[in-house]
């Protein structure tokens, strides 16, 4: 599975699910944090599922029907 970690989500997360064989890119690594709506396009850009904690993702998906994978 190919997985997007928000950056409100421990780094470490990215090491249990690499060796259980996931494909995993964290938001954490990139140099500055782009804001939620580009991180949500990149992660349907890329057929990732982004994994977050930060509530704006559901409202950004449901409530303004924001393309999401």
């Amino acid at each position: 599975m190919k997985i997007l970690l928000d950056t409100c989500v421990w780094g470490g997360a990215r090491k249990d699910l690499e060796a259980a064989g996931h494909d995993v890119e964290w938001a954490g690594d990139w140099s500055e944090d782009p804001g939620d709506e580009k991180i949500l396009a990149h992660a349907h850009r890329e057929g990732r599922v982004l994994v977050t904690l930060d509530k704006d993702f559901g409202e950004m998906a449901i409530v303004r029907k924001t393309k999401h994978s």
